[in-house]
């Protein structure tokens, strides 16, 4: 994976709380293994009036005109809960989405966006309403995400993000759950080699 230091781009507006995985891609579409080919079904029965996807829904703000290309969502609290499919955050990268900012995160969803390299980002409810209304105001508003410095900036404006430290070490290394542990390689080598020495 590469890693992620800064990204500029424009955002969707998602203004709704609550929104879970089943949501995000209903489990109709879960089926395979891979990480690409969710991103059209991304929001199935909110972007689309019909099963077979073929008449889009044009009051879903994601499919308004002046929100094509977005690679930020804006979202309310809670985002991502439900179930712990990793395919929810497959689906938002699969589509285009590089940065969620949101009030919350269901704990499962905030973890696999992670290891997936999508960066979720927590903001207050006053700097969300900020976010909401200039995208609205203006769709395209060019917001700038900072992650070493832990900073979102737009127009005018700067917002601080907390993140913890080893997420965001492994966001900005490109690395996943399994590659934050081979890190550790030498030591678990050491382990092996010498802590077992009396099992031999």
């Amino acid at each position: 994976m590469t890693g992620f230091t800064t990204h500029l781009g424009t955002a969707a507006p998602l203004d709704q709380a609550n929104v879970d995985t089943d949501q995000i891609i209903p489990k109709q579409f879960l089926t395979g293994v891979t990480r690409t080919g969710y991103g059209k079904h991304l929001f199935h029965d909110w972007r689309y009036l019909d099963l077979h996807e073929q008449e889009v829904n044009p009051e879903f703000a994601l499919t308004k005109p002046e929100y094509q290309g977005a690679s930020i969502l804006l979202a309310r609290e809670n985002f991502g809960c439900g179930s712990s499919r990793e395919h929810a955050p497959w689906a938002l990268a699969d589509f285009g989405y590089s940065v969620i900012i949101a009030t919350s995160f269901a704990d499962i969803f905030y973890g696999n966006c992670i290891n997936n390299q999508l960066l979720p980002i927590s903001l207050g409810n006053e700097e969300m309403n900020n976010l909401f209304a200039l995208v609205k105001d203006k769709p395209d508003t060019q917001i700038f995400i900072d992650l070493p410095n832990q900073i979102v900036k737009v127009a005018e404006q700067e917002y601080h993000f907390d993140i913890p430290e080893h997420h965001k070490n492994n966001l900005i290394k490109g690395l996943d759950a399994i590659g934050q542990t081979l890190e550790l390689d030498d030591k678990i080598l050491d382990y092996e080699n010498n802590a077992l020495a009396w099992l031999r």
